[in-house]
This record gives C-alpha cells, sequence and structure tokens, in this order.
C-alpha cells in the first residue's frame, strides 16, 4: 500500500533497509511498499550517496533553479555594463556570453526594464538590405560628423573626421580636429596610411577639403591621395545614404557622447575618440556582421604609403601634354581650363572629335567640347562605388 502520511518516515526507512540488502530486486521491494520504480531510485539514490537515513526526509519541492528568476549579482553585472556601454541588449547579451554568463536577450531587456535603461528608440525594424565591399581595404568611408563647442575657448570647436573600412566596419581613425583645413585632414591621413597601408578607394562627399566648389571639383589634397593611387568616390549630392556606413558610425559616435557627456578640449576628446574606438573595434558586437566585433573582420592593406609617390607612366603613343601653372590646357592653339589643383602636372588628352577627355593619372578628370569650349567635370562619374 502507498506511504500513510502519519509514518511517512518510519516507512522510507524500511524501504531503504529492504533495498540496500541486495536479496530482492528493487522492482520487487518498489511493489511491496506500493510506490513506483522511478520514487524508489530516487529514496535509494539519495541515501547512497549522503549516507545518512536523515537523506530520506521531506525535501523542499522548490526548483534548485528558477528559469525565470535572474540571479543579483548576473542583474547587477547587465546594469553595470549598460551603464558603462550604453549598448542594447544584442549586444550585451554577447559581451556577457563572452565572460561565461549564458544570458537570453529577452532577460537582459526585462533587467534594463526593470531598472529604467530601457529607451523606447532601442525598438528599431529591420535593417534594408546591405551593400559591402568583399574584402578590407577595397573601400574607406571619410567624412566629418559635424561638429562640438569647445566651453573653454569662447569660438573655439571640434571636428570629428571618421575614417571607416567598407568591409569589416573597422574604424580607421577618429580625429578630434579643430578645423577643417586640408593640411590637417592630410596629417591625420598619413597617420593612418602608415598604420594602415593604403586602401584602393576612399568614399567622401561633396565637401572641403577633398572637394572644390567653384566647378573644377579637385584640391590638392584630393591629389595628393590621387598620387598614392587612391581612386576617389564622391557621394551623391544631398544623398547621404551614399555613405550610410559613415552616417551609422557617427550616430554610435553620437550615442556615446551623450552617454558619458562631452569633455572640454581636443585633447581630451582625442582621449574620449580613443578609448572609443578600443571599444568599438574589439569590444562592441557589430548587428552587420553576426555580432561579430569588425577587429576579426579586417587586416591592414599591404600597399605602403610612399611620402614621394614616382611619376605616371602613361600609355605608349598617348597624347600626353603638361598643365601650366594655372591648371590651363593648353590644347591646337588654344587654352582650356582643367583644375587649379593640378597645376603644372601632366594629363592624357583621348580625342573624341569634336570632344576631348582628360585624365589625370588613373582618373578621368574632365569633358571639353572644342566647338564651343565648354567642359564639365567626370570627377562625379565615380560618385556612388556601388553602381
Amino acid at each position: 500500500m502507498p506511504f500513510k502520511q502519519c509514518s511517512a518516515m518510519d516507512e522510507r526507512i524500511r524501504f531503504a533497509i529492504q533495498a540496500s540488502r541486495g536479496d530482492r530486486s528493487l522492482s520487487a521491494v518498489c511493489r511491496e511498499f506500493g510506490i513506483s520504480r522511478p520514487t524508489g531510485y530516487v529514496w535509494l539514490k539519495r541515501h547512497r550517496e549522503r549516507g545518512d537515513i536523515l537523506a530520506l526526509t521531506e525535501q523542499s519541492r522548490r526548483p534548485h533553479r528558477l528559469p525565470r528568476m535572474t540571479a543579483t549579482d548576473v542583474a547587477d553585472r547587465v546594469v553595470s555594463l549598460r551603464l558603462a556601454y550604453g549598448w542594447g541588449a544584442r549586444k550585451l547579451r554577447v559581451l556577457l556570453s563572452e565572460h561565461g554568463v549564458v544570458i537570453s536577450e529577452s532577460t537582459v531587456n526585462r533587467i534594463l526594464a526593470r531598472h529604467g535603461l530601457q529607451r523606447q528608440a532601442e525598438k528599431v525594424g529591420q535593417a534594408h538590405v546591405r551593400f559591402e565591399r568583399s574584402e578590407p581595404n577595397e573601400l574607406w568611408q571619410m567624412d566629418f560628423k559635424g561638429h562640438y563647442r569647445l566651453p573653454v575657448l569662447p569660438g573655439g570647436r571640434c571636428y570629428p573626421l571618421s575614417i571607416i573600412d567598407d568591409h569589416s566596419r573597422y574604424a580607421i581613425g577618429l580625429f578630434a580636429l579643430d578645423n577643417q583645413q586640408a593640411a590637417t585632414v592630410h596629417q591625420a591621413l598619413v597617420n593612418r596610411f602608415e598604420r594602415f597601408g593604403l586602401p584602393e578607394a576612399i568614399l567622401v562627399d561633396h565637401g572641403t577639403p577633398w572637394w572644390s566648389p567653384n566647378g573644377h571639383g579637385l584640391t590638392w589634397l584630393a591629389v595628393a591621395l590621387i598620387k598614392q593611387g587612391i581612386r576617389l568616390c564622391f557621394s551623391g549630392i544631398r544623398h547621404p545614404q551614399t555613405q550610410g556606413k559613415g552616417e551609422r558610425f557617427h550616430r554610435t559616435v553620437g550615442e556615446m557622447v551623450r552617454h558619458r557627456g562631452r569633455p572640454d578640449t581636443v585633447h581630451d576628446w582625442q582621449t574620449a575618440f580613443d578609448e572609443f574606438l578600443g571599444e568599438y573595434n574589439h569590444l562592441r558586437p557589430h548587428e552587420a556582421l553576426d555580432l561579430a566585433v569588425p577587429a576579426t573582420r579586417y587586416r591592414p592593406s599591404p600597399r605602403p604609403y610612399q611620402p614621394s609617390p614616382p611619376g605616371w607612366d602613361y600609355p605608349a603613343g598617348a597624347i600626353v601634354i603638361r598643365l601650366n601653372q594655372q591648371g590651363v590646357l593648353p590644347y591646337h592653339r588654344r587654352r582650356y581650363f582643367v583644375c587649379e589643383a593640378l597645376a603644372n602636372e601632366d594629363v592624357q588628352v583621348e580625342v573624341c572629335d569634336p570632344r576631348i577627355f582628360v585624365r589625370y593619372r588613373h582618373m578621368w578628370i574632365r569633358e571639353i567640347d572644342l566647338t564651343t569650349g565648354r567642359s564639365g567635370t567626370l570627377i562625379d562619374s565615380n560618385r556612388n562605388p556601388y553602381v
């Protein structure tokens, strides 16, 4: 018969004694006491493991683990990481798993909501189809992220300059500059070229200091990049989607600034940016990379920076003409303006009567109508790297 309520402990003790003798099968002993074999196995195992008859006393039926209850230390870890980095649940879950804390994204969200740390803006829709280059350094995206005012310097500003690898999303550089002049940007680029090598192409917008607004397009900085064998790609005017990765990176930078506060000086801004780059490249999971970090997909370019780049060898038999000091092309006793930034440079002329096409090194830059004398830039023909 089943255990009686008034003598349950006595019955369990008798069961343990009978089952431990071994002169009968466990099934027979269980039938004698009116219990199932699984129950008998539980009591016998508990008695043998502990070696104490008290192991047969009634145990709490509360589960040892509560799947719906998160341990306090885990919750504290989630909150501390959120406060430190400001990341969402998906990225925090990956970071926690790397430190041995296995937890679901929904649980992280519940912890954040419970502590008032979940933002409505984090609930975003599915991203559209993404385009990217197939290898690192095929294309870098470069742009300024507006500016930040410096409270300690009246009229002073910090201009963040970002450089992103299109394939890996690796942040090549994030510079805190006090101006947007070509010489300052060139110095920052040389710093990156010497460390990471040269990309095949760089995507920029129609802003200074790499685009001249007076119609001829190129600036001396753009020419310096072309001399390194870099192809310049210009985004569409008033079309920031072309530089979507850079725009998204700038949004992440803005989130970091709002989370940690604004530094007071350019030097402090650079310190904050350097710390941010370490986290962004090596610690922060990237959703576009299946939650891998950009550093796992990036490698430096094998093309070295050349402080004094060699001259360009145009094809044999090509018409090569040197522009004058104003960037004007003398051709058939007439003069045609090409580009001021190419003063005293050799260009190739391709004749397609009644037009001629002007090429500087590897880039076509100008189309000239010999009949009317009018000309137009060809630089924008390479503006979108995905077309």
